[in-house]
This record gives structure tokens, sequence and C-alpha cells, in this order.
């Protein structure tokens, strides 16, 4: 079970989207949640729709998003979790790669509070799949070119010992 669940044991809402990478990639939770929730580097689509939700959380009366939501807490068992608790929603995430398998899972967990909490997440639950696996397959692309850079990087030594 997911360390979402401890956060949020009787969510309204839950998901897990998992995604193939390479057998060779970090096992590191720490550094695929940074590179899943790296704004900066969101695919385009998925940075229009962050900006749709701004203009819902003026009409909802709920804050503006902050990159400081998406940011993890702690790691719990190979997990980096996430753990969100805002005026219209409780929102917790969990990133867990599994290199061996070839497998990242991203555990997302929500409890609404109240009318408002519900009426926003509504379209974000349709969209909530989509946007998580570009997210995360951004991430792999990218941890994939830092991984073939660093290989590329790598001093080659002769067989006189020299670089």
């Amino acid at each position: 079970m997911s360390a979402a669940f401890d956060v949020l044991p009787t969510p309204d809402w839950a998901a897990t989207t998992t995604i193939s990478i390479p057998r060779d990639s970090s096992a590191d939770p720490a550094e695929w949640a940074r590179a899943v929730f790296d704004g900066s580097n969101a695919p385009v689509v998925v940075k229009a729709l962050f900006v749709l939700r701004e203009v819902a959380a003026k009409i909802l009366r709920i804050p503006p998003g902050d990159p400081s939501m998406l940011a993890f807490d702690r790691i719990v068992g190979g997990e980096a979790v996430i753990d969100t608790d805002d005026k219209h929603l409780h929102f917790a995430a969990t990133v867990k790669p599994e290199p061996a398998a070839g497998l990242l899972h991203v555990v997302t967990a929500v409890k609404f509070k109240g009318l408002i909490g519900r009426l926003y997440f509504a379209p974000v639950s349709i969209l909530h799949d989509p946007i998580t696996r570009s997210m995360m397959k951004s991430a792999a692309r990218r941890m994939g070119s830092d991984r073939i850079v660093a290989a590329k990087s790598r001093p080659v030594r002769t067989a006189l010992g020299s670089e």
C-alpha cells in the first residue's frame, strides 16, 4: 500500500498512474519527485492547463497555485510523499521509482472539503491521469537524457592510463 493512504486513509478520490522507465534509472524517489513536478519542464499543454487552474481558482475563491504545493515533504518506504492540505481539498501524492521492474508510480489521494472542493476537482479528475502521465513521461525523458550526457562526459582511459 502507498504512503499516500497513510496521509489520507479514506480518500474521496484516488488514482495510480504508472509508466515504464529504463531499468538503469535512478532509484531515488526525491530525484523523481522533483523531475515529475518541475513546472518549468512540464509539457506545454500541462502549463496551459495550470493557467486554466488559476482562472478556476479565482472564480471559486480558492488560493492560487504555488509550486511548493507539489514539493515532496519526506521519504517513506521508498516513496517521496507530497502532502498539501488546502482550503478546498487535502491532496496527498507519492512518487515511487522501481527501476528493477522498469516502473515509475505516482499515487494520488484526495479528500474534498465541501462543495467547492468537489466542484474544483470534477474536471481535474477527468484530466488527472493524462496530465500526470505526460509529466511523468517528460521527467523520464529528461532523466534519460541526463544519464546519456553523464555517460558521454566520463573521461576515457587509454591503455597507458591517461585521459
